[in-house]
Parts: structure tokens; sequence; C-alpha cells
């Protein structure tokens, strides 16, 4: 199937005298996670993972995809003909070298440049063109080989009300008019979804586990106007945009709208979409979105709120482990079966919406693959022996929760508990870091990794990432990782209300996998002479499964974080199990 799909591509690559295609997994928005409409590079390529970008040449395909993926690529694209390129690797080319090497002068590399973000789409021309390679930005071949292609979403929105929010969108179009006014700029393009649901406080279920609609926005000195169909607004939100004086147009209106902009627009080139660019008169001016940074500092509602949320999804976690602790192997389960009653006991709570994203539910070897995702074909039977890894979590009206544990449900061996401690360690040491206002996740990831790199072992993908607001579960600008990736942007300075995860992991391939996490918020300690010390505060309440716990490899400091911790997870969220759930969590909770 996946040949055919290719073969037809190529049809018509040559019809567009193209010979080299460049899908990326990416909608109109440059959104992570994207509506079934927008899964382009995953219908012509059979793989499923978020991240990804296919090249179709005319006699050889190619798709690059990082760390989290490896395995999981190289079994979905077996048979395929199209060669895996596992990013950061040695002798791994990146996209445009690649295509520079099996093109020659002249040739034509054509993409959809509504797919593809600005700052690509420059940094691919100044190769090409080094290259003498054309450029054809106006392509969507894919949708002419994708006959049953899926509508785009039109969910109806809902407002989202200041007592979750904890800011009008009177006062956020303040700010940012006086960004505007400050930057000495006449208006700014939004295009990027969780802004845009940011800025105007308004929440829609276009795409699954996102709770947002999608719309694009120009805003300037004296008027607002966001583009989406004006049918699917709900009562408060219309009364909101006539109080505020926003103007609703139609979706594909953003074109004609920006055609006509003059003076000088705020576009990030990060995030706003190369058609939308390069059809502008106006003078682009090139900046990041103050909106990222904004967004990412949660304010005291917004704090009060999550923290309300992770102790509901704590015990749901924590009666769902309950649950799987006192039945696996005594009741018929699997994978698929197991992450249902997760999402059961998680809609038994209050205001809860949806998963924030698809739950990675993966028994013993499974969970090697670090986005493992149980199919029919791979859904396998779980006993109780070995482990099992659950990432996931919930979106609330409250806000947005991330937690993995990794669960014991029966013997493991020695290998799977040094692992399982040595995970535990680096999670421990991120989260009782104390550092300098100042500090970016690069200055404080090794304190993760320390544990593993000791032993020259290392987990390929970041130690954390932000978290939204009912938003993105992977929000910009804040997260950990040991180097720079250019085409991340997690690398900000670590400030007050920031929320970010903490999960290092062991992945060991046809084995185990471990991974242990927690959703954090930056907070600030003392201020002396030598700055602003901070540190980080937990809001993550579920018990660590010590079943799996070598005690003899914590140091006292590490066993005292562990019990503190414990403690705290059974003041909170006690309160709200049954008796015979409330006394199995001492004993999960035990002091060690």
């Amino acid at each position: 199937m996946i040949t055919q799909r290719i073969s037809k591509l190529r049809e018509k690559m040559m019809e567009n005298n193209v010979q080299a295609y460049i899908i990326p997994t990416s909608d109109f928005h440059e959104t992570e996670y994207v509506c079934e409409y927008f899964a382009c590079r995953k219908y012509m390529s059979g793989f499923t993972g978020s991240a990804g970008v296919l090249v179709v040449l005319l006699d050889k395909a190619a798709l690059w995809t990082d760390g989290r993926y490896f395995i999981q690529a190289a079994n979905q694209l077996e048979g395929t003909g199209i060669d895996l390129m596992r990013m950061s690797q040695p002798g791994v080319p990146e996209i445009d070298a690649y295509i520079v090497e099996n093109l020659k002068e002249n040739d034509t590399v054509g993409f959809d440049g509504r797919v593809m973000n600005t700052k690509d789409v420059l940094a691919y021309k100044s190769v090409f063109d080094l290259a003498h390679l054309n450029m054809n930005v106006n392509l969507d071949l894919v949708n002419d080989v994708w006959t049953d292609r899926p509508q785009l979403p039109s969910t109806p929105t809902f407002h989202y009300s200041e007592k979750f929010a904890g800011e009008s969108m009177e006062s956020k179009l303040s700010r940012l008019r006086a960004f505007l006014n400050e930057n000495k700029v006449d208006s700014i393009v939004l295009t990027s979804v969780d802004q845009i649901a940011w800025l105007y406080n308004l929440r829609a279920h276009d795409i699954p586990n996102f709770p947002v609609a999608l719309a694009y926005s120009i805003v300037s000195l004296d008027s607002a106007s966001i583009y989406m169909d004006a049918s699917r607004l709900d009562e408060l939100s219309e009364e909101e945009f006539r109080k505020n004086n926003v103007t609703v147009c139609g979706y594909n209106d953003i074109y004609s709208a920006t055609k006509i902009l003059s003076g000088s627009v705020l576009v990030d080139p990060s995030s706003v979409n190369y058609a939308i660019v390069s059809n502008l008169r106006a003078k682009p001016v090139f900046k990041e979105s103050p909106i990222i940074l904004w967004k990412a500092l949660k304010n005291e509602t917004e704090l009060k709120c999550t923290k309300w949320a992770h102790i509901k999804d704590g015990v749901a976690v924590t009666k769902f482990m309950y649950w799987l602790k006192k039945n696996a192997g005594k009741i018929e389960m699997s994978e698929m079966s197991v992450q249902s009653k997760l999402q059961v006991f998680r809609s038994e709570q209050e205001n809860y919406l949806e998963d924030s994203f698809d739950t990675i539910c993966a028994y013993k070897e499974h969970a090697a693959m670090m986005h493992y995702s149980s199919k029919p074909e791979t859904n396998v039977e779980i006993t109780n022996s070995g482990m099992l890894l659950i990432d996931s979590g919930g979106q609330y009206l409250e806000g947005t929760t991330d937690i993995t544990r990794t669960f014991v449900l029966g013997d493991i061996s020695e290998e799977e508990r040094y692992w399982f401690t040595k995970a535990l360690r680096g999670h421990i040491r991120l989260s009782d870091a104390h550092f300098l206002f100042g500090c970016s996740g690069i200055n404080l990831d090794i304190l993760a990794r320390g544990p593993l790199w000791d032993q020259d072992v290392d987990y390929q993908c970041g130690t954390g990432h932000g978290v939204g607001h009912l938003l993105n579960v992977h929000e910009s600008p804040n997260g950990f990782r040991w180097r720079v990736l250019p085409h991340r942007n997690e690398m900000c300075v670590l400030d007050e209300g920031m929320i970010t995860s903490n999960e290092p992991g062991v992945y060991c391939e046809g084995k185990f996998g471990i991974r242990h996490e927690n959703e954090m918020v930056v907070v600030k300690g003392n201020v002396n002479n030598y700055g602003q010390f901070m540190h980080f505060e937990p809001i993550t309440f579920v018990p660590f499964d010590l079943d799996g716990l070598d005690g003899s490899l914590l140091t006292n400091g590490e066993k005292a974080w562990l019990n503190n911790y414990h403690k705290e997870v059974l003041e909170k969220i006690s309160p709200y199990l049954t008796n015979d759930e409330a006394e199995w969590l001492k004993s999960a909770c035990r002091s060690i």
C-alpha cells in the first residue's frame, strides 16, 4: 500500500517537474500533534510517530526522526522502500544535504509552503541556492494522491473562563499592543493555535488531545481579527469578541488579509508558514512572538488551578495503580484494556475533558520503544511478571497533566532493578536542583543524566519539556536537554511559574524500558548578594513503585527526598481514596 502511494506521488512529481518532495509532520499552524487531515507524512510512509520528515525522490525515499522513534520507525518502514535516517547520529546527513547530494543543478525541490515554517524554508533556500536547485513552494501533491482524505475539523468552541485562565482577553490584547508599540511595528500575524487559544481564551476540539481551534489572527495597534468559521463560535466567545472589537473572518481569508497589510508586520519565522510570509507586501519583521513566553509563565490562578488538576489526576492514577497491582495475573488484561481502564479512572474526575496525548502503555520489551503505541496487532497480554510502563495525561478545565510510572507486576531481573533505580536517581537529582536564576535546562540536564552517563548509558531524547495550561502537553520555550537543537525552542532561562516535566529513563531494545516522570513548577528561593536562587516544586503526586527499587544504590539525600515526596503523596491523595485504597497507599509510600 505504501509503495503504491509513493509510486503515485512520483507520478505527480514528474507531472510537475519536481525531483524531490518534502513532507513534514505539520499543519498550516506548525502544530506538533496534527488532526487527521494533516497526517500526510503518516499516510505516505506508514510511520505513525509524532515527529518525522519524509523526503521522496524519483528513485529513493528517506524518513528522518529522532531517538524516541528509532525502533518504531525501523519496524514500520520495513518493506516500504523508505530508508530510516536516525537524526543526530554519526554519518546521518541533514535533509538539505541529502537532497543536494542526490539532485543535479536546476532540479526542483517541491513542498506545500502552508505546512512549512518560514525559518525552515529560508534555511533550505540558502542551501539549495548554493547548489543551484529550484524550489516550488505551492505544491500539495499528497492531496492528489490521498483521494479519501478526511475533512478539516470544525468543532464548536468554548470560552475559557477567567476563573481558570486568570487573565482576560482585554488584558492580553493590551499587553500585546504594548509590545507592538515598544517594538515599533504596526501589526503581528499569529498562526500558532496555542497562542491564539491563549490570547482569546478560546478552546475547541479540532485536534485530538489538544483542545484548540484551527485559526489565524492579526492584531494591530487599533484592531484585531481572528480567522475561523464564525458559525462554530459559542455565545460567550462571540460576546467577548464583540466587547473587545475582534472581527471574525473566514479561515482562508488570512491570505487576502495579509496581502493588504501595510507598514511593518511582526512574524515569528519559527511558526508562521512560508505561504503567508511570501504573500506579504508589507515589511516583515522577523521576531519571536512574545506570547510564547507569556503563556509559559503561569499566573497565580493558573498555578492554583493546575495544582488541583494534578491532585485529581494523582487520585485517578493512584486508584489505577492500586487496581493494577491487585489484579495483575488474576484477571485477563492487555495493554489496550489497561490503557482503557486508566482512562475510565480519569473520566471519573470532575472537569476531565480528554487525555492530553495518546497513552503509551508498554509491557516488558515494548517499553524499549519510548513512544510505543499499542495496536490490535501488537497488543499483548499483561500478567503478574515484569514491568509495565505507562506514560499518560489528562486535559482538565483546571489544567494539563503528564505523568509516567513504571509499574512492577511481579518478578524482575537484577538488571531491571538496577536500571529502575539508576533512572529514579536521575529523576530525584533534577527534582532536588537548587540553582541561580539565569540557568536554563541545558545547565541542569546533567543532574538527571549523570547516574546513567556514569555507566556509559544515555536516553536519546530530552529530559523534560514545558507543559501548557489546557493547551499543548509539549510547550515551548522551557525544557531540559544536554545540547541545543536549533529546531527545538526550549532553552530559555527557567523562571518562576514555568512548568516542566522531569522524565529520565533507560531503554534496552528487546528487553525493557523504564521512565519516571513528574511535572514540576519553577519557584523562587532565597535571594542574597550572589543572586536569586531557584528550585523546583513537584506538582505530580503518585507513588513511584518501590517494588522496583534497590535502596542500596541511593544516597541518604536521595532517600530523604523520596521519603518526603511519598509523605506528600500520602497526605494529598489519601483523602480521596476508599479505605482499602488508603491502606494500600500507606504501604506504597513506606519509608526506605
